[in-house]
C-alpha cells in the first residue's frame, strides 16, 4: 500500500479515537475498524483478487480507503452504503484526500433497501454497520454472489447478542466455510463456493 495512505489511515485512527472519546451520541460516533481488523480485511481483499467489494457501513470512509487501496489500483470497485448523510459527506472527503474516490461508488440509504436495488455479482461483501439487519441483508445478497466470494463481518466478539443471528444463518448454509478471527472487536470470515 502506498506509504502516503497509510500515513493519513494513521490521521484518521488518531482523529476517530478523540472523536469517539468526547462524542456522547453512539450514533454520531465513528466507530472505525481496529487497524489490526482493517490489515487482515486488507489482506484478504489482495490476496482473494476481489474485484467487486461491497461494504455494508461505511462511516467516514476509514474502512472504505483500506478497501479501495487494496483493491482500486488492480480494477477492483468498492459499493459502500451509509444511512448517516454527515458521515457520508466525511467518506467523500476522506476518499478525495486519499486520491482514491474514483475506485468506490458510496451509497447513502437504508442499506437493506439499497442492497436490493444491486445487480451484483459480488465477490467480497463486508458488513460493518446494523447487525441486526444483517441476516436479512445477507438473504438479499446470496444470489448476488459471485460463484466464489468472501463474507466479513465485524464485531463479533464485542456485541455477539446483535449477531447472533447473523452468525447462525451464516453457520447454516452447506456452501459456507466459516471461521471467527479473535482480532479487534471480533471478525467473522466466510468463504463462499457456490461452483
Amino acid at each position: 500500500m502506498n506509504p502516503e495512505i497509510r500515513i493519513f489511515l494513521k490521521q484518521l485512527e488518531e482523529h476517530a479515537q478523540a472523536h469517539d472519546a468526547r462524542e456522547p451520541e453512539h450514533s454520531r460516533k465513528l466507530l472505525n475498524l481496529e487497524p489490526e481488523t482493517a490489515e487482515i480485511v486488507s489482506i484478504l481483499a489482495r490476496s482473494s483478487r476481489a474485484r467487486h467489494i461491497l461494504e455494508i457501513g461505511t462511516s467516514n470512509g476509514y474502512s472504505t480507503i483500506w478497501l479501495a487501496a487494496s483493491v482500486g489500483p488492480e480494477g477492483g470497485r468498492v459499493i459502500s452504503i451509509d444511512r448517516s448523510r454527515e458521515k457520508h459527506r466525511m467518506a467523500q472527503d476522506n476518499l478525495l484526500t486519499a486520491s482514491l474516490s474514483q475506485y468506490v461508488d458510496l451509497r447513502l440509504g437504508d442499506a437493506t433497501e439499497v442492497i436490493q436495488t444491486l445487480p451484483g455479482p459480488f465477490d467480497f461483501v463486508f458488513f460493518d454497520a446494523d447487525r441486526i439487519s444483517a441476516p436479512g441483508q445477507l438473504t438479499h445478497l446470496l444470489p448476488k454472489l459471485a460463484p466464489q466470494a468472501l463474507i466479513l463481518a465485524d464485531n463479533v466478539l464485542s456485541h455477539p447478542v446483535e449477531i447472533a443471528g447473523y452468525l447462525a444463518m451464516v453457520k447454516s448454509l452447506e456452501h459456507l466455510q466459516h471461521v471467527l478471527i479473535p482480532v479487534g472487536k471480533g471478525l467473522s470470515v466466510a468463504f463462499a463456493d457456490s461452483r
